[in-house]
């Protein structure tokens, strides 16, 4: 969309008017939710960085703990890595928090601690897009930014009808441009949660409450009866599924092997138990496999139930296998076998949390 036609479409909106509206709905209506009981700028950041792909809903007890473990942006910096990612165990997308403890790290030997309020500053912080850097310096410092987020395009969609495909990278960049016409200079914090917060109680994807929004008398697809063609966006391709056998080695004491992920890629420096691709390993050889790779000898297999996890962009499809072994290469001094109070200690992905919750009742 030309610079030119955005500004046309943008003529038709009372600006003044449609920023009261917003604003005034959002400071009556919005939720009550931990990080907005004060301004504090690292709290805003850890927050907006958990919401990032997940429910405000299942933030709210993690933003807790999180807070109340790391309550400031020093005694993250401070924190081992395996320590961050126990504290984020569940929550998903875990390179956010490595990313997140990263950037902290910077502000503290950088910035004193305090988070930078120049958007240039900001934005070099690792993990730190445009949405957050735009979230940060309007929320906590009232800073007219633009923070546009899925909320966000799909309200101004709706009420610009922006024609544009979403899902194109370069989109971002019209509504960018259109929270910069729009924002308020005398509330941009109330202005962009107001439109993030429309975007999550009211202008829903499937069923937004038209009668309810209090920028109806603003919006052009609803003028136009038009509501539901916005915002427009291509199919996301099909997720690739990923078939493992998992096998959880138990030794003689009761103990289980578990091992740590590569520094690089899914679930980084995460905990598992070993994975082993059916691509690569058939099922006739998997004992095999196991006996030979962890230098153990077999005793008994068991088939334990199947579990499915899916992440943004593949399905793991695990075939559990428990194996009893004696420990025979593998040193029963090495921390590799452990017993379950203690496996918990360690941060492992949400799939292995649901076999650990299986082991612990059903292990013999």
């Amino acid at each position: 969309m030309k610079e030119s036609n955005l500004t046309n479409k943008l003529q038709k909106i009372d600006k003044e008017t449609f920023q009261q509206d917003l604003i005034d709905w959002f400071h009556t209506q919005k939720r009550t939710l931990p990080w907005r009981e004060d301004q504090d700028p690292y709290k805003v950041w850890v927050s907006e960085i958990m919401l990032q792909q997940t429910k405000v809903d299942t933030v709210i007890p993690y933003f807790n703990r999180f807070i109340e473990k790391f309550p400031t942006a020093e005694e993250l910096a401070k924190a081992e890595e395996q320590e961050v990612l126990k504290a984020w165990e569940g929550l998903g997308y875990y390179s956010r928090a490595r990313n997140l403890q990263h950037a902290v790290r910077e502000v503290s030997t950088r910035y004193e601690g305090k988070v930078p309020n120049d958007p240039k500053r900001l934005s070099a912080l690792k993990g730190v897009g445009p949405y957050t850097t735009g979230a940060i310096l309007s929320i906590a410092y009232g800073i007219p930014e633009p923070a546009v987020d899925g909320n966000v395009m799909r309200v101004l969609s709706r009420i610009l009808m922006i024609e544009e495909d979403i899902a194109k990278a370069s989109t971002r960049r019209i509504f960018e441009m259109a929270v910069r016409k729009l924002i308020s200079h005398e509330d941009p914090s109330g202005f962009n949660q107001g439109l993030m917060e429309l975007g999550a109680l009211v202008c829903t994807p499937k069923s937004p409450a038209c009668m309810l929004c209090p920028v109806q008398s603003h919006c052009q697809a609803f003028h136009h009866g038009t509501e539901l063609a916005y915002p427009v966006k291509t199919k996301a391709k099909k997720q690739k599924k990923l078939p493992y056998f998992t096998c959880v080695l138990q030794d003689n004491q009761g103990r289980f092997f578990i091992e740590q992920r590569p520094d690089e890629g899914l679930l980084a420096n995460m905990w598992q138990f070993p994975m082993a691709l059916k691509q690569n390993v058939d099922e006739d050889h998997l004992a095999t496999w196991v006996e030979q790779k962890f230098q153990v000898t077999i005793k008994e297999e068991e088939t334990l139930p199947m579990i499915k996890h899916i992440f943004s962009h593949v399905i793991w499809e695990l075939d559990v296998r428990l194996f009893l072994v004696e420990n025979e290469g593998i040193s029963s001094e090495q921390p590799s076998f452990l017993p379950l109070d203690k496996i918990t200690e360690y941060p492992f992905p949400v799939p292995y949390q649901k076999l650990i919750d299986y082991l612990r009742e059903h292990s013999r």
